[in-house]
């Protein structure tokens, strides 16, 4: 067995955490992902109100005995969801591990803290990630450029920014974006990071709720299938390459720019939303990270888990192997 320190914070076997995924973290994930020994979580705002969260979250603990979390994530809305709603009733339901994101989460992490829950807060900088620190969070999820969906405006890649929060964190860090195997993983530890956090790689197995061409579509993807909408914008967000997608890069791009209205009808995240039930990949935006590159298969959580526990642990040994006793004179 693999223990970090989020193994031991978590109580979970294996140090992987299920990113919050819009539209994908549905009790069927999370509850296979928690039963595999990972952190399965479900996300909030999939939910259209607090009290089909309080419904998902019982129907989860009947899933899984293991622990779970909850994600909520901060983001610039038109009508903003009710965060609060969403907390209070997690909470009352008993949920102790929570995934946070987004923009001024200190009332939520205060929040949090105050009913003795662990806070997991995912930051895109270490700059963001230390002011986190000070708020008291228990794990940081450090963001790299690879990932999926935000990975904020400064372009610096996990390879950097894991070593960064080695220097600079003086709590435990998980490493997110570009992870799908053991060696990712193993790369991830030798960083510094207690775990790591994975979204794509997991809408890509047999209990993730999405339409099976899509996943079929994850597979047949290479590296070069994602692409940047809202970089004019200052909002940047890393999702799948397809029609829809390409025509906001090019209104984007237009001489004078765009603003969010041009592209508003495009980007409805209820497009998005029907694409993960009707297999349709061109029908809207969804989010996909450079990870496209190594996945190819669509395995159950277990199967995995299990394979990357195991490829960890070889690659571990392996390495350990390379250093050789200095001979006594």
């Amino acid at each position: 067995m693999i223990r970090t320190a989020l193994t031991e914070l978590l109580g979970i076997r294996v140090p992987v955490v299920q990113g919050g995924m819009q539209w994908v973290g549905k009790p069927p994930l999370p509850a296979a992902v928690s039963n595999a020994g990972g952190l399965g979580v479900i996300t909030a705002l999939t939910q259209p109100n607090p009290e089909a969260l309080r419904t998902v979250i019982r129907e989860t603990r009947v899933a899984t005995d293991k622990p779970f979390g909850v994600n909520i994530t901060i983001l610039p809305s038109i009508n903003p969801p009710d965060y609060e709603g969403f907390a209070r009733v997690a909470v009352e339901e008993g949920v102790k591990i929570f995934e946070t994101a987004g923009n001024s989460p200190g009332k939520l992490i205060q929040f949090f803290k105050s009913h003795g829950c662990i806070v997991i807060h995912k930051c895109t900088t270490i700059r963001h990630a230390k002011s986190a620190e000070r708020l008291g969070v228990d794990v940081l999820s450090i963001d790299g450029f690879e990932c999926a969906g935000h990975p904020g405006e400064e372009d610096i890649g996990g390879l950097v920014l894991l070593a960064r929060a080695a220097q600079e964190l003086k709590i435990p860090y998980i490493a997110s974006g570009g992870i799908a195997d053991g060696r990712g993983l193993a790369a991830c530890l030798a960083l510094g990071a207690a775990g790591v956090n994975m979204g794509t790689r997991f809408m890509c197995t047999v209990e993730s709720p999405i339409h099976h061409n899509i996943k079929e579509k994850i597979v047949a993807s290479t590296e070069y299938d994602t692409t940047h909408i809202f970089r004019t914008l200052n909002n940047t967000s890393r999702v799948f390459k397809n029609v829809v997608s390409q025509q906001v890069v090019a209104i984007e791009r237009r001489p004078g720019g765009a603003k969010f209205e041009d592209v508003r009808d495009l980007v409805s995240g209820a497009r998005g939303k029907i694409v993960f039930e009707n297999g349709d990949p061109d029908y809207g935006i969804w989010t996909a990270g450079l990870v496209l590159g190594l996945i190819k298969d669509i395995p159950t959580c277990e199967e995995l888990l299990s394979r990357m526990e195991r490829e960890a642990e070889e690659i571990i040994d392996g390495m350990a192997k390379l250093v050789k006793a200095k001979a006594k004179l």
